[in-house]
């Protein structure tokens, strides 16, 4: 499932039918939205569909796709949210200003970035997967449960990171705890959490 907004939020959950549905709710003036079925998927490109248009108001998609799903989301402006997800990609980027929360996934790779913006992890970290946190203003907060293993790239310049639970002695501290490398456990995934301004919260599941 691909979706790329211009401005609105995204709301994508999952549901135990083999199937998407897709529903959007539009403000005045109303953008043009044609939906593209793949071999394998869909594809919604509100930005292609209003190339040259200025006047375009909000537009909030909701989604709901079988658990396995892949998704890739991507708007300007506005909120994404992705709850109980369990497949290969889960990429949540709003290129200005709009807080992503992903809850209940379990995706061998995650991407999050905003620019301004909060970011809420609630998941697991698959061994061999890769996960990304990027925020250029924002607190970002990692929940995860106990028994996580991966290898840790974080920092802030601003804020102090809080590792929590997930503190060992293989990790090390550069400038006063504003940055963090090493291993939690076996290091078995990659887990690279930056903001620019704000904190990091790892927190227990």
């Amino acid at each position: 499932m691909e979706l790329k907004n211009i401005s609105g939020t995204i709301t994508v959950e999952s549901w135990n039918r083999d199937e998407v549905k897709l529903s959007a709710t539009m403000e005045s003036p109303a953008a043009n939205v044609s939906p593209r079925q793949t071999g394998d998927g869909l594809i919604v490109d509100v930005m292609a569909d209003n190339r040259g248009r200025s006047d375009i108001g909000d537009v909030n998609f909701k989604l709901q796709v079988p658990v396995n799903s892949s998704v890739d989301l991507e708007t300007k402006r506005g909120q994404i949210t992705v709850s109980n997800i369990r497949g290969g990609l889960v990429r949540a980027h709003v290129s200005s200003e709009g807080d992503i929360e992903l809850n209940g996934i379990s995706a061998s790779q995650v991407f999050a970035q905003n620019l301004i913006g909060n970011i809420f992890f609630d998941g697991e970290f698959s061994r061999g997967g890769t996960y990304q946190f990027q925020s250029g203003k924002g607190e970002i907060t990692i929940r995860i449960p106990s028994d996580s293993a991966f290898s840790l790239v974080a920092a802030t310049p601003t804020r102090r990171i809080a590792l929590g639970p997930f503190w060992n002695d293989g990790l090390k501290s550069l400038g006063d705890g504003r940055k963090y490398t090493g291993d939690v456990g076996d290091g078995r995934s990659s887990v690279m959490v930056t903001t620019f301004q704000g904190s990091i919260t790892f927190i227990r599941k």
